[in-house]
């Protein structure tokens, strides 16, 4: 294939890091005291001209004041033939009123071979300890880290303000162990979701504009990722908790679009795609 072609899909799966956090922000809704709940979902992923890109599958636990966040997802089809990467991530922390506090960070991706690996710990007083395996010296990143969280528990925050206050208004600041910047949302207000992509949902949706800001990253790692996108939230499950059901992100080759495929949990079993 072409290199251009793979390019192509290589930014498509770098969009995915923000995709991850995104659907890592689901969270059950006051989990009893002394039991567990878990939030299961599927979402699939198209790129350019509909390239089915890969299958991302995510849990989230919630037991107390306490949550943990399991992410795991493997290129499919002709994306994996080019790109051939798998990515396994976990975060766990502390819930607070509207919002989370970051304690660990756990990333494992192979792609085409080559093992990387990403640790970071975040301290109660603001200071951030992190490993990456091969290591990136990259001085400013770690003198921005304080105060940061990583992009899971990111998107945790978004979605627990919006079941809050109902605003994605909200900046949070980001280091994942290699990369530091701000994710930022705005509102864009209700909307009427249609049947679109194989995912057959309809109704009323919450839609939230996000904005990349980065403040620094590697060398040749700028333009990974997606730097600007909309997402969808929908009241899918019993509680005060809102979903992502469809995102949009454009990256430098154009539009990934992912769907809610599959959703369990709380008495909850939804297939919306095959």
């Amino acid at each position: 294939m072409h290199p251009a072609s793979s390019r192509v899909l290589f930014s498509c799966v770098a969009s995915l890091l923000l995709i991850g956090g995104l659907l890592m922000a689901l969270r059950p809704a006051a989990a009893p005291a002394l039991g567990t709940d878990r939030i299961s979902m599927r979402v699939e992923v198209y790129g350019l001209m509909g390239l089915h890109v890969l299958t991302l599958n995510t849990s989230v636990e919630e037991v107390g004041e306490r949550y943990a966040i399991n992410t795991h997802y493997k290129t499919t089809g002709v994306a994996g033939l080019v790109v051939d990467q798998q990515t396994r991530a976990t975060a766990s922390g502390r819930l607070i009123p509207a919002s989370a506090q970051a304690e660990s960070f756990r990333s494992e991706t192979r792609r085409n071979g080559v093992a990387r690996q990403e640790e970071v710990n975040f301290r109660p007083d603001g200071s951030v300890e992190g490993k990456v395996i091969p290591v990136v010296a990259d001085a400013a990143a770690a003198a921005t880290a304080r105060g940061t969280v990583d992009n899971l528990t990111a998107y945790l925050r978004l979605e627990r303000q919006l079941a809050a206050k109902g605003t994605c208004a909200l900046m949070v600041p980001v280091f994942d162990g290699r990369s530091r910047y701000d994710l930022v949302f705005s509102d864009i207000g209700k909307q009427v979701l249609s049947p679109e992509g194989g995912q057959h949902l309809e109704g009323n949706a919450i839609a939230c504009r996000m904005t990349r800001q980065i403040r620094s990253a590697p060398e040749g790692e700028q333009g990974e990722g997606a730097q600007q996108g909309k997402f969808w939230y929908a009241p899918l499950l019993p509680g005060d908790v809102v979903v992502p059901v469809r995102m949009q992100l454009e990256t430098q080759i154009g539009t990934v679009d992912a769907y809610l495929a599959e959703l369990h949990g709380r008495g909850v079993d939804l297939q919306l795609m095959k």
